[in-house]
């Protein structure tokens, strides 16, 4: 079968790839380079995202941790373990107990793909770790670990592996219309395939609406991250103070990121980080850590637009699920996050096979 693949994010280098492993020709078009855009702009985790628990989406971080594990050994080169801290203060908005469930489900969820079991820490214990915590009204900390990445350069090493696979890749190539009989057009003119599958990201349903076709409802939601001099080999997940957020401070490449932000956006406004978002981030670093931070000391900032599932009415609270909608032979996908996109990719694979193309 002949399968157009319109995006070179991660989600969209991973689904031609499972199709190729599949056996079919696949080609994939990118507007711009590969991995420009939101998969080079995540917090470098591969995390079952234990936040996610909260929000009862369990399917969800059990396949995340099951993907995580899967990274961490096919490309070692580009991923590594990471030990995180969750301090824990007097007015700290979860209860000790609420992380240790939540923590004993990580851990029960990854099962033998597990990279290592939580426990507790004594303030003095987590001050060893992290020197710059705060010590007062530290109760303690919780230590965790999950996966850390170079998500540019690890969606690239999955472009290799699409090529290997036979997958034919058209970068600066912007796909125009889509059609649901498998026809989309480029500045070449039209092309046809048995099947197309728009895994644009934050575009997929701009690239609907300029085709006259239904369009999905996605929430466009900014993350922004800040680039400081380093603090810590450890990592940290901090409680927004007064919000139900988190944030993560993480030791990367040398330095300290900071992030991530949750800002609704439009795609016709600019993907940056904004004033208030800066503002917003060194003010949360500042409750926690005793060297503080100012705007002079940001080494570097970007920003991205996460494509998350339509109706909740908080970006905070937006799914991290992915879907499938198909329209003829236009299957287009939503949603999903970096760490599950092998995962989507299969998904996605099946779906295609039971879908094929009318005979004419």
């Amino acid at each position: 079968m002949r399968v157009a693949i319109v995006g070179g994010g991660i989600n969209g280098l991973s689904s031609a790839w499972q199709l190729a492993l599949a056996g079919h020709q696949v080609t994939l078009f990118e507007r711009d380079k590969l991995m420009q855009a939101t998969s080079a702009a995540s917090s470098k985790l591969l995390h079952g995202g234990l936040r996610y628990l909260e929000q009862g989406e369990f399917r969800l971080v059990r396949e995340a941790l099951q993907e995580r594990r899967w990274w961490l050994k096919k490309a070692p080169q580009l991923t590594r373990r990471l030990p995180i801290l969750y301090p824990l203060y007097q007015d700290s908005r979860r209860a000790r107990w609420q992380l240790k469930i939540g923590l004993w489900l990580y851990d029960a969820f990854a099962g033998r793909k597990g990279i290592g079991r939580h426990r507790w820490l004594t303030a003095a214990q987590a001050l060893r770790c992290s020197p710059q915590l705060k010590a007062q009204d530290l109760k303690g900390a919780y230590l965790f670990f999950d996966g850390q990445m170079d998500d540019q350069r690890l969606g690239l090493w999955m472009a290799a592996q699409c090529r290997k696979a036979g997958v034919q890749i058209v970068e600066h190539s912007p796909v125009l219309k889509l059609k649901t009989d498998g026809t989309l057009l480029l500045q070449s003119g039209w092309q046809q395939f048995d099947n197309i599958v728009n895994v644009a990201g934050p575009w997929s349903q701009q690239l609907l609406k300029q085709s006259g076709l239904t369009e999905q409802p996605l929430d466009l939601v900014r993350g922004s991250h800040l680039v400081l001099p380093p603090i810590s080999r450890y990592g940290h997940m901090l409680e927004v103070p007064g919000e139900s957020r988190i944030v993560f401070v993480l030791p990367y490449q040398g330095q300290t990121l900071l992030g991530t932000t949750e800002v609704r956006q439009q795609l016709s406004e600019p993907i940056v980080c904004s004033e208030q978002e800066r503002q917003y981030l060194l003010a949360v670093y500042n409750q926690y850590f005793n060297d503080a931070k100012y705007a002079a000391d940001i080494q570097a900032e970007f920003a991205g637009v996460r494509p998350l599932l339509g109706g909740s009415a908080q970006a905070t609270k937006a799914s991290r699920e992915y879907q499938f909608s198909w329209q003829g032979q236009l299957l287009t996908v939503s949603g999903g996050k970096w760490t599950t996109a092998r995962a989507l990719g299969k998904q996605m694979c099946q779906q295609v096979a039971i879908n094929p193309a009318p005979e004419s």
